[in-house]
C-alpha cells in the first residue's frame, strides 16, 4: 500500500509552477506547526491540495498506520466492516486503514471539496470501496448507525474548541475510535483532552495507554504567550519512519532518504479488549550488557526498567524492542 500511494502521488505537481507550489507548502507548514483553529478549511484550492498531498500524505499515512497497528495488536481477530475518516481530506488515513485491514467500506468526510476531489483521484482503482463526501466538521456532525471504526487524523488542531469537542463526540458513537495528532506538546494536549472525552463517553482505552485512568504526565500551567510545556519538558508521543520519494524530497527541500514523523494518538473501543500491561514510551537506551526502558504502566504510571543479560530471553527481547511497542 505504501508503494501504491507513492505511485499515485508521483507527478502530482506536474504543471504547477514551482514558486506556487513552494508558497503553498510554506503556508501549510506554518499552519501545521502553529495554532490555527478555524471554522473554514485550511486547504483552499487545487494548488494547496496538491502541495499538501505531496508534503504531508506520506508522513500522515505512516503515523496513522503505526497507530492502527498498535490498536490492531490489542484486537486480534477483529476487523472493521465500515470505516469513517472524519476530516480525511485527501485520504491518508483511509490508505492506512486499507494497509491494516481488508474487506471494509470507507467513507471520507471533509469540508474542503478540492481535497476530496484529489483524494478520489489518487484512490481511483486502488481503494474502490470508498465514498468521498463533503461535510461540515463541527456541531451537528453525526455518524451512520453501526459504524465500526472512526479515524480522525491531523484535524483537531485545525478546529475551534467547540467544533473539536463536537467531532470527538460524534466519533464516540462508533465501536472503535483512533485519533492522531502531531507529536508536539500542543498535539499531545489535544489528544489528552479527547482521551478524557472518550473515557467519559464509556469507551475503553486500548493504546497507547495501558489503562483508562488519568494520564501520569501532568501539564504545567503556562502564562499567555508562552510556549506549551508539560511536566519535565516531556509529552506522550511516538515516531514513525517515513521513506522519502524524490517528490517528497523536492517538496520538503530535504536531502535524506527518510524522516521520522512524530505523532501523538489514542485508540479506544466499546468492544471487549485489553491494553498491553505497559508500553515503551521512549526510544530504548542500549548500554553495555543492559537496556533501559521507559515505560507507561497500568499499576505504577511512568517508570524506568533496567533489563540486563541476567534476564536471558527478556534481555534479548528488550534489545529488539522499539519505541511505542507493547511490553508484556
Amino acid at each position: 500500500m505504501h508503494e501504491e500511494l507513492r505511485a499515485a502521488l508521483a507527478g502530482l505537481l506536474d504543471g504547477l509552477p514551482p514558486k506556487q507550489a513552494a508558497q503553498a507548502v510554506e503556508r501549510l507548514i506554518t499552519n501545521y506547526r502553529g495554532r490555527t483553529p478555524t471554522d473554514a478549511p485550511v486547504l483552499r484550492d487545487r494548488a494547496d491540495v496538491a502541495a499538501y498531498a505531496a508534503y504531508r500524505m506520506p508522513a500522515t499515512f505512516e503515523a496513522v498506520r503505526a497507530a492502527l497497528a498498535a490498536f490492531a495488536a490489542r484486537m486480534p481477530g477483529w476487523s472493521p466492516t465500515t470505516h469513517l475518516d472524519i476530516g480525511g481530506g485527501t485520504g491518508a488515513a483511509t490508505w492506512a486503514t486499507a494497509a491494516t485491514w481488508q474487506g471494509h467500506h470507507s467513507t471520507v468526510l471533509d469540508w474542503a471539496q478540492p481535497a476530496l476531489d484529489l483524494g478520489r483521484e489518487l484512490a481511483a482503482g486502488i481503494l474502490p470501496d470508498t465514498d468521498w463526501q463533503r461535510r461540515t466538521l463541527g456541531e451537528g456532525l453525526t455518524l451512520p448507525e453501526g459504524t465500526d471504526l472512526v479515524t480522525v487524523s491531523y484535524v483537531l488542531g485545525e478546529l475551534r474548541p467547540e467544533d473539536r469537542a463536537a467531532v470527538v463526540a460524534a466519533a464516540t458513537t462508533a465501536s472503535a475510535v483512533v485519533l492522531i495528532e502531531p507529536g508536539t506538546p500542543d498535539g499531545y494536549l489535544r489528544i489528552r483532552e479527547a482521551r478524557d472525552q472518550l473515557i467519559a463517553a464509556g469507551l475503553r482505552i486500548v493504546a497507547p495507554c495501558p489503562h483508562s485512568a488519568g494520564c501520569p504526565i501532568v501539564p504545567l500551567v503556562r502564562k499567555a504567550g508562552e510556549p506549551p510545556a508539560v511536566a519535565g519538558g516531556d509529552w506522550c508521543h511516538f515516531a514513525a519512519r517515513v521513506s522519502r520519494s524524490s517528490l517528497h524530497r523536492q517538496v520538503k527541500g530535504g536531502t535524506l532518504s527518510y524522516e521520522d514523523e512524530k505523532f501523538s494518538y489514542v485508540a479506544a473501543t466499546r468492544l471487549p479488549a485489553e491494553p498491553a500491561p505497559s508500553r515503551i514510551v521512549r526510544k530504548p537506551q542500549l548500554r553495555k550488557g543492559q537496556v533501559l526502558l521507559d515505560l507507561c504502566t497500568a499499576e505504577e504510571g511512568l517508570r524506568r526498567s533496567t533489563v540486563t543479560k541476567r534476564h536471558g530471553d527478556l534481555y534479548r527481547a528488550a534489545r529488539d524492542a522499539a519505541w511505542g511497542d507493547d511490553w508484556e
